[in-house]
């Protein structure tokens, strides 16, 4: 079975699909969790329309199928606000690097 930390730390190498951040620095990843096999994981998007769900889900769902002993991958959306202050400083220094914030 995989640890909540080994899940962590894949999240943390999947990349916004629109800018060179983590979701994890973007301060999207709003919960995990591990059972058995499975990996929960929810998520608060920047924008409700966001074009890029599908994607992401797709990023997220791919990384965590790597890990050692986990099988399924559920995501679900956190419907608690997202907004900059969100943002880790790591993540805002690499925004402000790619001339985004």
């Amino acid at each position: 079975m995989a640890s909540l930390r080994e899940v962590e730390g894949a999240l943390a190498e999947v990349l916004d699909p629109e800018y060179p951040v983590t979701l994890a620095d973007m301060g999207m990843i709003r919960g995990v969790e591990v059972a058995d096999t499975t990996a929960r994981v929810a998520i608060s998007y920047c924008s409700l329309g966001c074009p890029c769900i599908n994607l992401i889900e797709h990023d997220v769902r791919e990384r965590l199928l790597r890990v050692r002993g986990i099988e399924r991958v559920e995501i679900s959306e956190s419907f608690e606000p997202w907004t900059r202050r969100n943002i880790t400083p790591r993540g805002l220094a690499q925004l402000r690097h790619a001339g985004v914030a």
